[in-house]
């Protein structure tokens, strides 16, 4: 579903992936994991598009983008790999003037030019799927904070991305409104939703993740099925990272 081939991505004189390759199987969740700096929330927005990697290829579904020094990509074919993608930001992201419900359909009615009644159908369906339909009608700001991350899930969810990816989903959040979050990715999963994410809450990757990718200084110490990257990692940095998270 998703292939990243030797991810090369640098920001002024700092390199920050250093030829990362990842694979993502269809209906299976991958987490990225490692710590603060070692280049997982820039690899995942390196699936999109928001960050343009200086070398590799990118390839979404049966999409694919080489990069090199020089290269230019056509502005649509890198927003037709970027719609195959659906994003949950750490921070929410919703629009503050816009209803729960607004936010869901505003993406289906400006980019898709999908029929108001239709979008809003879409929209009443999602927000009931994670738990939000009673919120439909409320602003933003009256949300906590484990309600807008849903509402922002449904949001992501709402043009059926080949694809969802996830930007430390539960970070923001106390542990209690985190398990919110948790219960609705772990059902996603369970109904076998391709999903990709960075994050360093090490129980939602021991939940949800099928495989785990751990990084650290931009590149990949080791990667294997969740269960055997958190029981039994085969590298010395990684039994250390798991250990220092508590896991």
């Amino acid at each position: 579903m998703i292939g990243l081939e030797a991810i090369h991505k640098s920001f002024a004189d700092v390199e920050v992936l250093r030829g990362v390759s990842v694979a993502v199987p269809e209906r299976g969740v991958t987490a990225l994991i490692g710590p603060s700096g070692s280049g997982k929330s820039t690899l995942l927005r390196c699936v999109n598009l928001l960050e343009l990697p200086q070398l590799g290829r990118v390839t979404v579904g049966a999409m694919s983008l080489s990069f090199e020094p020089g290269a230019r990509h056509a502005k649509n074919d890198v927003l037709a790999l970027r719609r195959l993608t659906g994003m949950v930001f750490q921070n929410f992201q919703l629009f503050p003037h816009l209803t729960v419900e607004e936010n869901v359909m505003e993406g289906l009615v400006t980019v898709l030019r999908w029929p108001r009644d239709k979008a809003q159908e879409r929209a009443r369906a999602l927000l009931d799927k994670v738990g939000m339909a009673a919120k439909a009608t409320a602003w933003p700001a009256n949300l906590s904070g484990g309600q807008q991350q849903r509402a922002a899930i449904a949001r992501a969810l709402a043009p059926s991305p080949e694809v969802l990816l996830c930007d430390e989903p539960t970070s923001a959040l106390d542990p209690e409104l985190a398990a919110e979050v948790v219960e609705v990715l772990a059902q996603l999963a369970r109904e076998g939703t391709t999903m990709l994410m960075a994050t360093h809450d090490l129980r939602l990757a021991s939940t949800i993740a099928s495989e785990v990718v751990f990084l650290d200084r931009g590149e990949v110490v080791e990667a294997g099925p969740a269960a055997s990257l958190f029981g039994a990692p085969q590298r010395e940095r990684t039994r250390q990272f798991v250990a220092s998270l508590g896991g």
